[in-house]
């Protein structure tokens, strides 16, 4: 195998594969990527146990062939490679690397110990890569840290119709975002129209990302792995098995009030007042008349600032929140000024960017401060 590549697409294509590459394997062929050159095009494939990733990029194939190199290591070389042109040959058992006047030889993997990439699924339809990136990052601050509860870790989603459904929930907050997408495949077996699945939120976060500017994207789902393609790029991961609790019930209110406010200054407010707020200490909020009244803290250290605010009842109504959770809610919302939709204290509280609802963020309220 030789080819030639400018260091700066090899740098990308390499690092776009080396996402799925396990920090540690047993296997040590996990930890590597296979490099393909033929045809004036370069090929750069990671796996392990849950995920793939492939890139294909020109290149200038002088030789037809394969290798596999530890992938971490290529990715260190080709970040201090210098600019320009780099010549990659298989010389014996090493891949030697040479551009700039560096050069560099890196042992060869075993090719018949690497196991076959996994297939894309089937085929189900288009999304907007930006959109659906957007809308990844808006739900994967509710999902799970503790790998006990694996589900919890993970990230809805669900089709249906021309709609998708992305969800996620830690127990004590719930994040849900709808976004509209282009069913284009072949029906699901049995001749359901949708699917209802849970996908690794770290997978998907850093997938998203990975194709935020890629344009139309297409989806392809079964029932034990979800897989997506763009122009020169594909990667899978499994899913995760159980499902979320359904948020339909939580997510009605019944009769509620409404409090408006504009979100950065109130970002700002609850970053402020949350200064004194020790351990799980919340923020409280108190909307009445035209204003809400933050207050954190107890005795003598205590914080308070107070912003406009349109409450729909003339009653005023108290919540608290957990500093943290009320922060990352808000952060998720790129819209000016956010809608409280409230039960009462202690009780759960709903948080939305418009009327439509297409972004809801539920958090429950604490007991206020005394």
């Amino acid at each position: 195998m030789e080819f030639r590549i400018d260091s700066s697409e090899l740098t990308d294509a390499v690092a776009w594969a080396a996402r799925v590459l396990p920090a540690r394997s047993p296997v040590p062929v996990l930890g590597g990527l296979l490099l393909e050159s033929a045809e004036g095009r370069l090929r750069v494939s990671g796996l392990d146990h849950e995920a793939s990733a492939r890139i294909e990029v020109e290149a200038d194939t002088v030789r037809d062939g394969r290798a596999l190199v530890l992938g971490r290591r290529l990715h260190d070389i080709c970040k201090v490679l210098p600019r320009g042109p780099v010549e990659c040959a298989v010389e014996g058992a090493r891949l030697s690397v040479t551009g700039g006047g560096a050069r560099f030889g890196l042992s060869l993997l075993p090719l018949d110990d690497y196991p076959a990439p996994p297939g894309l699924p089937a085929f189900r339809g288009v999304v907007d890569a930006g959109a659906f990136a957007a809308a990844v990052g808006q739900v994967a601050v509710a999902a799970g840290r503790d790998d006990s509860l694996p589900v919890l870790t993970g990230i809805r989603l669900a089709l249906d119709g021309t709609t998708m459904t992305l969800a996620a929930t830690d127990r004590y907050r719930y994040a849900v975002r709808t976004l509209e997408w282009k069913p284009e495949g072949e029906e699901p077996q049995g001749g359901e129209g949708g699917a209802d699945v849970v996908v690794p939120a770290r997978r998907l976060t850093e997938i998203a990302r990975s194709l935020a500017s890629a344009g139309p994207v297409r989806l392809a789902l079964d029932g034990g792995s979800v897989g997506f393609e763009s122009e020169g790029t594909r990667t899978t991961t499994r899913l995760l098995e159980g499902r979320l609790p359904r948020h339909d019930k939580l997510f009605s209110l019944g009769e509620h009030a409404v409090a408006v406010t504009e979100r950065a200054p109130l970002v700002e407010a609850v970053k402020r007042v949350a200064v004194v707020a020790e351990g799980d200490s919340p923020v409280q909020l108190a909307f009445g008349g035209d204003a809400v009244h933050l207050q954190a803290g107890y005795e003598d250290d205590v914080a308070s600032q107070r912003l406009p605010a349109v409450l729909s009842q003339t009653e005023a109504m108290t919540v608290a929140f957990n500093p943290g959770y009320l922060l990352d809610a808000l952060g998720s919302f790129d819209t000016d000024s956010v809608r409280f939709h409230l039960l009462g204290p202690g009780q759960r509280a709903l948080i939305t960017d418009r009327a439509d609802g297409i972004h809801q963020h539920l958090l429950m309220s604490v007991k206020p401060l005394v």
